[in-house]
């Protein structure tokens, strides 16, 4: 789980970048292959939700013989009692059949009156992942977006951890 977790870094701080201007994220799926290259994918179809579709049946079949695989799209998701948008990271590490981590980015859109935030990811799923130490994952996570210097560097500039 720790070379998944660097990839959904790497793919998250990605589409922070891409959310920090007001676009919505085109879904994209990302894999760690068996020669240990990242390879990133956008998933171009009519409606978004038919794009995440595409990228939940790859994740469960595992069609590209990957390693590693993550899917992320835009969605909301709630805090409290209001309502963020988010960015929802699914990730699979395929030497652990049966284990499924899922994250969520909640992040504030700029608009006329507020800048742009990203605040502190949540995990929302951690199924059969009981092998896993959960700390170790995370900072594995933070050096992936770390690893990407320039999304890093927006990520960083709009952090707000008070959410």
């Amino acid at each position: 789980m720790i070379e998944v977790h660097k990839l959904a870094g790497f793919i998250s701080a990605h589409g922070i970048w891409c959310v920090s201007d007001g676009s919505t994220l085109t879904p994209m799926f990302a894999i760690n292959n068996e020669n240990g290259e990242r390879v990133m994918n956008r998933l171009v179809t009519e409606r978004l939700e038919e794009a995440v579709e595409l990228g939940r049946a790859r994740l469960d079949k595992n069609s590209d013989d990957a390693n590693d695989a993550v899917l992320i799209f835009d969605g909301r998701i709630p805090i409290g009692e209001k309502k963020f948008d988010a960015l929802i990271i699914e990730m699979r590490s395929y030497f652990s059949p049966g284990s499924k981590s899922t994250m969520a980015i909640p992040y504030t859109p700029a608009t006329e009156s507020e800048e742009f935030k990203v605040h502190k990811p949540k995990y929302l799923q951690w199924e059969n992942c009981d092998d896993f130490d959960l700390n170790t994952c995370v900072n594995a996570f933070f050096e992936g977006v770390d690893s990407h210097e320039e999304a890093a560097k927006v990520w960083n500039n709009h952090l707000d951890q008070t959410v």
